[in-house]
């Protein structure tokens, strides 16, 4: 299983528009995508191709996330959300 951890850097979390991005782009993997806030059990991770599950995992500006997923491409996958969750999507206008 492919584990990276995440730093949020949008100014509003991972709220409305960074969640529906977030989402957007998990489920355009076919794979099984997990996220949930640093320090909490896996077994507790949320789909992170649910908007609704990303706007309630709560995850403010600065807070670590943790994504996970298993399977052929799991490695990109991750890299590439990793890098969707640390941009300021407030800040692009």
């Amino acid at each position: 299983m492919a584990e990276t951890t995440a730093t949020v850097g949008s100014t509003v979390g991972l709220h409305a528009r960074p969640a529906a991005l977030l989402a957007e782009a998990a489920a355009d993997y076919d794979l099984e995508i997990t996220i949930a806030l640093e320090g909490e059990p896996a077994e507790d991770a949320l789909d992170a191709a649910s908007v609704l599950s990303l706007m309630g995992l709560g995850a403010e500006y600065g807070q670590k996330v943790v994504l996970r997923a298993d399977g052929d491409g799991a490695d990109e996958a991750l890299a590439a959300l990793k890098q969707l969750i640390e941009t300021d999507h407030d800040a692009e206008g």
